[in-house]
């Protein structure tokens, strides 16, 4: 099939994916049009007011994870800084403070067995065959409790080999950090980009359909809005693609996004009057994370600042249990869980508190969840999803990413960029 080059195109979603790739698009020269659902850009990065916290509080994504070679090289055109994660993670169990320095145990068995595996599988299927003894008790419970909180995956679903690469694949080998004036400066410096370029943003356009045809793409959104264009790049999470009407070929495509796991994160966010948790424990000073077994289990301090803020952290299947919760009642369960931490009254550090913000992921409409990762099926569903097969419709974010930050702003970023390359290489030879 000979398809015009794509001289207009529209990008559906203004998160990281979606503007990296107008931007691209439209700085050779296309003609490109965004729409966005919601009223703000960003997607899943989304910076609360400075006046409530002090500085650019993130309620979504705050890291920069591993080499993140494409956000890095964003972050020198938009001459923003990065500050380098520091300080100490510790470790609260029966009540005792512990410094851990790894996040496992018996670490060179575990990393033996992955070495060896042939096949993939889910990673509880894994723990099952290669460490059932009472013996592995611990490094189980370790394991899961990492693909949860930080993959956001379920354990049952997640796969080894995409943990594998993850864990032992050297992709996290630059350290962590977060940019300082947060990544609301980041989606930024692209929406300026995108329009300096000429690039049309439409905000609270939720879209309800495409079609296509010889003619190119049409858009529709809900509140009445049309959109045509030659070609549409498609960057919503994977959990909304059902939600747009599209034709056949791209519902039969679509159908293999259900290989790609999509994982929830309830994040709460808490200012206070002081750094309190500094006054019966002066060795919690360079606290950087603290993990538990509390209700809210993992929580985060601004370190190497002194701002008065722990941010907590419940991913994974298990957040299910808190769907019908309200953001009130997810900050008293985040004060409960501190208090229980540090042995407080919850009324004590309530008192103390200045500003709360709490975001249950999966309530979002626009989101209905987290970020994505990887199943045994999911490098298969991600071609699929990728193969345009001559047709103007294209799917794109950080879900259909392959490297190993799949589920990150880098993936996004690197995605919404290879999609664009490819859309102007395939215009450029007339296929």
């Amino acid at each position: 099939m000979t398809r015009p080059q794509s001289d207009t195109i529209i990008v559906i979603g203004a998160g990281a994916a979606g503007l990296m790739a107008a931007r691209e698009l439209a700085r050779a020269g296309r003609r490109v049009t965004i729409v966005e659902a919601q009223h703000r850009c960003g997607g899943r990065i989304h910076t609360l007011a400075e006046a409530s916290f002090g500085y650019s509080a993130a309620a979504g994504a705050e890291f920069v994870h591993g080499e993140a070679s494409v956000t890095h090289g964003l972050l020198r055109e938009a001459g923003l800084a990065l500050r380098p994660v520091e300080g100490w993670r510790w470790t609260v169990h029966d009540g005792q403070f512990l410094l851990q320095e790894s996040w496992d145990v018996d670490q060179a068995a575990l990393q033996d067995a992955l070495r060896q595996l042939t096949d993939d599988l889910p990673i509880a299927e894994f723990l099952r065959r290669h460490f059932a003894g009472a013996q592995y008790d611990r490094l189980r419970h370790s394991v899961q409790r990492m693909v949860e909180s930080y993959d956001a995956a379920e354990p049952e679903r997640a796969s080894t080999f995409a943990l594998r690469e993850e864990w032992m694949g050297g992709g996290q080998s630059r350290q962590a950090g977060r940019i300082v004036s947060g990544y609301g400066a980041l989606i930024d410096f692209l929406v300026a980009e995108c329009r300096k370029h000429g690039v049309a943003l439409h905000l609270g356009c939720p879209v309800g359909g495409i079609e296509a045809d010889d003619r190119g793409v049409r858009v529709r959104c809900e509140n009445g809005d049309h959109h045509a264009g030659d070609a549409v790049i498609v960057t919503v999470p994977i959990p909304l693609l059902t939600s747009i009407a599209m034709p056949a070929p791209e519902r039969d495509r679509i159908s293999a996004a259900a290989d790609i796991g999509f994982g929830n994160v309830i994040k709460i966010l808490l200012r206070f009057e002081r750094r309190w948790w500094l006054e019966p424990r002066k060795d919690l000073a360079d606290l950087m994370f603290l993990l538990s077994e509390a209700r809210i289990p993992v929580w985060w301090t601004q370190y190497p600042t002194d701002r008065p803020v722990l941010t907590g952290w419940f991913a994974g299947p298990k957040t299910a249990a808190m769907a019908d919760l309200d953001a009130d009642d997810l900050v008293d369960i985040g004060l409960a869980s501190l208090a229980g931490i540090f042995d407080r009254e919850p009324e004590q550090l309530s008192q103390m508190l200045t500003a709360a913000y709490a975001i249950n992921w999966a309530r979002d409409p626009f989101a209905r969840g987290a970020y994505s990762y990887a199943t045994p099926g999911t490098r298969a569903a991600q071609s699929r999803l990728s193969e345009a097969d001559g047709r103007p419709i294209h799917f794109s974010g950080e879900a259909l990413y392959r490297g190993a930050e799949m589920g990150t702003v880098e993936a996004a970023l690197a995605s919404g960029l290879e999609t664009a390359r490819s859309i102007l290489q395939t215009g450029d030879r007339g296929d």
